[in-house]
């Protein structure tokens, strides 16, 4: 049986920052593994001067150039080539809640959702995945786009697995589906082991880094094999992300560190928790799939 893993996620890095470590070990495990992207992130904003012409209040030219970045992200991952929702370029980066941005005719957060909808059952049903993983209700840190990705993911996969449904392919039910998360010890212990940090970073705030209580997190994926994928992934986005020296954490354009997390963790909310270890937590997310 040919394992085969889709990750749904809003922008490009997303899908570094969150699950690059997963992204890396199944392909290494031999999972054909595909990352479904919402946008092209043309909203975000850019480190450094050399592409800063790119963002959206100037040449609108970013989303271009965030494709490069995550063809080179995927690779250094082992996944397959990019693949976006509706095609590149139809639905756009939203920005955060309260911002022009969301006003775009084609922001993620307007889209049509029978269009938005019946594209991602398409995507399902062409690759048939076993294991589906998107984000919780909160989308992580709270972007509309992953709130929009959560909402649409769910439906998604009541609507592929339908056989009375008109989308395109044949319906399609997946084994198991996940949310994407980080337990709060995890968080802690990560910002514990930072390590030096560039002086122009600030460590978070109490609260300010989004985690969920630890009892909340059924699976558990070691990645500290590949981490250095995971690394070149985050150093392929370049524009938005900065790793330390020491590889042990990464800040985005707010120059707030975060850890580089050595496992990478989840919440079963679709099928059946499969073989765990001593903590009670799964350690692969195919666990118990034949």
């Amino acid at each position: 049986m040919t394992r085969r893993l889709l990750l749904i996620h809003a922008h490009p890095d997303d899908e570094s920052i969150t699950t690059g470590g997963t992204i890396a070990r199944a392909s290494r495990d031999g999972v054909d593994v595909t990352v479904l992207t919402c946008s092209l992130g043309e909203e975000g904003e850019v480190i450094g001067d050399r592409w800063a012409g790119l963002t959206a209040d100037r040449a609108d030219q970013l989303g271009g150039y965030r494709i490069h970045e995550l063809t080179v992200a995927l690779a250094a991952l082992g996944a397959r080539p990019p693949r976006f929702l509706g095609g590149a370029g139809r639905w756009r980066d939203s920005g955060m809640a309260g911002t022009p941005a969301a006003l775009h005719p084609r922001a993620f957060v307007r889209a049509d959702v029978d269009e938005a909808l019946s594209a991602m059952v398409g995507v399902i049903r062409d690759i048939r995945p076993q294991v589906v993983v998107f984000y919780d209700p909160e989308g992580g840190y709270g972007h509309p786009d992953h709130q929009q990705v959560h909402r649409l993911a769910g439906a998604a996969l009541d609507r592929a697995a339908d056989p009375s449904s008109s989308d395109r392919g044949e319906p399609w039910s997946v084994a198991k589906a996940y949310w994407t998360v980080t337990g709060a010890s995890q968080l802690s212990d990560g910002l514990a082991a930072l390590g030096p940090l560039p002086d122009t970073w600030r460590m978070p705030e109490p609260g300010e880094l989004p985690s969920v209580p630890d009892g909340e997190v059924t699976t558990s994926i070691d990645v500290r094999d590949v981490l250095d994928a995971k690394r070149a992934s985050l150093r392929a986005h370049a524009t938005q992300v900065t790793v330390s020296d020491a590889g042990t954490a990464y800040a985005l354009s707010n120059d707030i560190a975060q850890p580089v997390l050595p496992d990478e963790q989840y919440v079963l909310v679709r099928g059946t928790l499969g073989e765990v270890d001593a903590s009670g937590r799964e350690t692969d997310l195919f666990a118990g799939v034949s």
